[in-house]
């Protein structure tokens, strides 16, 4: 017991927090881009094998030019192309938006493995840090958030600029109106399928963004398969934040938190130490069932301020297809 004690005391130390926020910018990049679409009403399931194949574009590009910010622009085409590809299926062939993102998202896994295979072992080429002047000195604070690299920065940018977009401008209302009541959005002169195509390469852009940030600069290089079940922890931060951007942001440093907790783990249960990195994954998961349990909502329902932090519901109108008659 004193292991585990010791190793949760571990956790508030600066340096841990500090190593949580920077590998959080990844999933932060590639949570707000999935809540974009899902909010827009389009699902995109082929999230991990998105990032993946981003993640793999990214390395390529910044590798073989030698310039690391190279790499993050072709990793968003990426994911634009993947996530285009989804709405177009829908929009345009009437296809189940589920099943086409889950066909995307093994064939641009196995896509990965492939054309990466050259690519293993290379050396990686990282994003520079740049801590800031000044603010980077503040006791605590600055190291935890003022000492990485423009990166995280952005990251962090991207939080804030999709929640003020989301719940503080016009365009952002209709945003969540098309994909709430599309009917509703269409009459007062909305072009429903044209802004759920932007909102979903918008979407997939920040996936892709998220895949290179994961290749040069949270874990630098290409591995097989090194974004591996990433991409599905992202889609069930998606629904535990309720589709809003700073509920989903905690929820992505929650995740980081249980990473940090059970790498801390491995030196006092040596005989895990196989076992323990998997851990966050259902973790997270009982997380999404225990917030989601129908006897904690009905409890919520008697509490309107508690359920407004901890409950939300999912897009009316997610997943299906808008037809103009």
């Amino acid at each position: 017991m004193s292991g585990l004690f010791n190793a949760f005391v571990d956790m508030f130390d600066t340096a841990t927090i500090a190593s949580i926020v920077a590998g959080a910018s990844a999933l932060l990049f590639a949570t707000m881009g999935e809540t974009i679409s899902e909010k827009a009403g389009v699902i995109n399931l082929s999230v991990d094998g998105s990032m993946m194949l981003a993640a793999l574009a990214g390395f390529v590009v910044a590798f073989e030019t030698d310039t690391v910010w190279l790499g993050f622009p072709a990793a968003a085409a990426v994911g634009v192309a993947v996530a285009l590809l989804i709405a177009f299926a829908n929009i345009k062939l009437s296809l189940n938006q589920v099943a086409v993102g889950f066909v995307l998202f093994a064939l641009c896994t196995e896509l990965s493995r492939f054309l990466g295979n050259g690519y293993v072992g290379r050396p990686p080429v990282g994003v520079p840090a740049w801590g800031i002047p000044g603010l980077k000195s503040i006791p605590f604070l600055g190291p935890v958030m003022f000492d990485h690299n423009v990166v995280v920065y952005l990251a962090y940018l991207t939080v804030i600029a999709t929640y003020l977009f989301m719940y503080r401008t016009r365009r952002g209302l209709e945003l969540q109106g098309i994909g709430e009541r599309p009917e509703a959005a269409h009459s007062r002169g909305i072009a429903v399928n044209k802004m759920r195509y932007l909102y979903t390469a918008l979407g997939g852009a920040l996936i892709g963004i998220g895949g290179a940030a994961f290749s040069l600069d949270v874990k630098l290089g290409w591995a097989d398969r090194p974004t591996r079940n990433l991409g599905w922890i992202v889609l069930a931060i998606v629904i535990f934040g309720g589709w809003h951007p700073l509920r989903a942001a905690f929820g992505v440093l929650l995740f980081g938190a249980l990473q940090a907790y059970a790498i801390k783990l491995v030196p006092e249960f040596p005989s895990l130490s196989q076992v323990l990195p998997s851990i966050p994954f259902p973790a997270m998961i009982l997380v999404l069932v225990i917030v989601n349990w129908k006897a904690l909502l009905k409890w919520l329902d008697r509490y309107p301020f508690l359920r407004a932090i901890l409950r939300s519901d999912p897009p009316t109108a997610i997943g299906t297809r808008f037809e103009i008659n």
